[in-house]
């Protein structure tokens, strides 16, 4: 099933970026709202950037030092009537450029006075801006003073420098912060996260049915492993049920078989033909109490106990054993192919998935059935061959009427190969049935997933 759910990465990602993005607003907040209201500040703050760009159209070297008015700035210092004049001159008094009349060189520093570093004087208090300062800079490896003045700023420069200082001095810094801050966050949660994708691998790959299947907790964080921890008692709290489980089934066939043996006992004594057929019934009986017993016991077996196993010479032991059977029912058995497949099994259980089919077909099929059971790469294959021109509605059918649509021999060889990771197939063929059981390329165990 494919999950739905966000990475913790992503969360903690994601409230990263909130909180910083709320904390970005609220510090613009206040700086906006310090700035606003702090009149010197912003006359400072109007004073330097205009005198900055203004200082960009400075050119040549002492003694022969030329201004250009920048193209930007045009608009403010190119008309006397604009709201703002300027002026730039030496520091020996020689003026390189001046936008106002007579009456505005009366508020700029005199001529003759050496420029200080930087000077600011308020006309008028208050909004909008109304001011005269200045700010030495070097050029050409002379001092020169560049001197802005502002009557009202109708062209609401003001915005400019609170914006061009929140660009500058907030926005870009705390923007790589934020930057640096999630990169270092995102590759910290990675790599605190590896323990937890590792813990949570290993735990899909953990099988019920194998005594040793745990997480290890080596080297895992301290919570991490209180999971893993909490999980591996989980996984054995589920293995000691199994174990009562098994020791439940053992008891209840001990228990069963105890009386039905003793009832078969009492009816060898009576010479009657419907004691005979009695018996066969409780035989029937038997074998179904032993494959129910069987089938339970499958539900908690241990998969510790899987060897390497050649499936040829399975097949080849059970074929001997149950040749004289099978032979005794009017059958005939016989083995073909010879491929050898290993494949990671308990050959007991794959003996009696074998032992099954057989008998299946043995049982299920008219007297003169050939049965073949033939080994491939793939697997296994139980083939009956059954005579042409014999009744077809034979006892298979009505078995599996009886039994639901699958009778309990081929339910356990169906479990059995769940067990093993392999495939199991009944069909019908032109001929009679093929029941197939097919192992992956990789084989191995399997785990049975929940319904």
């Amino acid at each position: 099933m494919k999950l739905a759910n966000r990475s913790l990465g992503v969360i903690i990602m994601g409230r990263i970026v909130f909180f910083a993005v709320l904390a970005m607003l609220l510090q613009l907040l206040v700086v906006f709202s310090d700035y606003y209201w702090n009149d010197g500040e912003l006359s400072r703050l109007f004073v330097e950037q205009e005198t900055d760009r203004l200082a960009d159209g400075v050119s040549g070297t002492a003694p022969n030092l030329a201004f250009t008015l920048p193209e930007s700035l045009a608009a403010r210092y190119a008309r006397q009537d604009s709201g703002y004049v300027a002026r730039v001159r030496t520091d020996d008094g020689r003026i390189l450029f001046a936008s106002c009349s007579d009456d505005c060189e009366r508020r700029f520093l005199p001529l003759d006075m050496r420029p200080p570093n930087f000077w600011l004087r308020t006309i008028r208090p208050g909004k909008p801006l109304t001011l005269v300062g200045g700010r030495a800079f070097v050029a050409g490896n002379q001092t020169i003073l560049v001197e802005v003045a502002t009557i009202g700023d109708p062209q609401d420069v003001l915005s400019d420098v609170l914006g061009n200082e929140v660009l500058e001095h907030m926005i870009v810094p705390m923007s790589i912060l934020l930057v640096l801050v999630l990169g270092g966050t995102l590759l910290s949660v990675r790599k605190a996260l590896r323990p937890v994708r590792a813990a949570a691998l290993a735990a899909d790959a953990m099988d019920p049915f194998d005594s040793r299947s745990h997480l290890l907790t080596d080297g895992m964080p301290l919570e991490i492993a209180h999971l893993a921890e909490a999980v591996n008692r989980a996984f054995a709290r589920v293995g000691e049920l199994m174990k009562s489980q098994k020791v439940l089934t053992s008891g209840i066939a001990h228990e069963v078989r105890t009386p039905l043996a003793a009832m078969k006992l009492e009816l060898s004594r009576i010479d009657h033909p419907r004691a005979r057929k009695a018996e066969a019934d409780l035989d029937e009986l038997v074998r179904f109490v032993g494959q129910l017993t069987a089938l339970a016991r499958l539900d908690s077996f241990d998969r510790s106990l899987f060897t390497d196993v050649d499936l040829s010479e399975i097949a080849s032991e059970v074929v001997q054993s149950l040749a004289p059977w099978v032979y005794g029912h009017q059958h005939s058995l016989a083995l073909e192919g010879s491929a050898r497949r290993v494949v990671k099994a308990v050959d007991g259980l794959l003996k009696d998935a074998i032992r099954n089919l057989i008998e299946n077909a043995v049982r299920h099929t008219p007297p003169g059935t050939a049965i073949v059971v033939r080994t491939t790469a793939n697997g296994i294959d139980v083939e009956d061959l059954r005579k042409v021109g014999r009744d077809r509605h034979d006892g298979d059918g009505q078995a599996q009427e009886r039994s639901g649509g699958m009778g309990i021999g081929l339910k356990i060889v169906q479990q059995i190969a769940v067990l093993h990771g392999a495939v199991f197939t009944h069909t019908q063929t032109g001929h009679g049935r093929i029941a197939q059981l097919r192992f992956q390329d990789n084989p191995g165990p399997a785990l049975i997933q929940p319904q």
